[in-house]
């Protein structure tokens, strides 16, 4: 199953976990950044309905646009 947004191809992101000590770093660790994704099913123009894994991002956006006629 991956973790991606089928709207906007948002996905995994690689990056460093630094550790700080007083005032220095210590160590960097890699870590990964995950997207907020919900699965939602979705109702188009066409009265079809679709299950989607959606950002919470993207999601907003839909509701506020009116581009899809419901979100479930």
């Amino acid at each position: 199953m991956a973790k991606r947004c089928d709207i906007s191809g948002k996905g995994v992101m690689v990056g460093n976990q630094i550790s700080m000590t007083r005032s220095r770093v210590s160590r960097r660790a890699k870590r990964t950044f995950k997207p907020n994704l919900k699965k939602v099913r979705i109702m188009d123009a066409n009265g079809s309905v679709s299950t989607m894994k959606i950002c919470v991002k993207e999601l907003r956006s839909l509701k506020k646009s009116k581009q899809y006629t419901r979100v479930i």
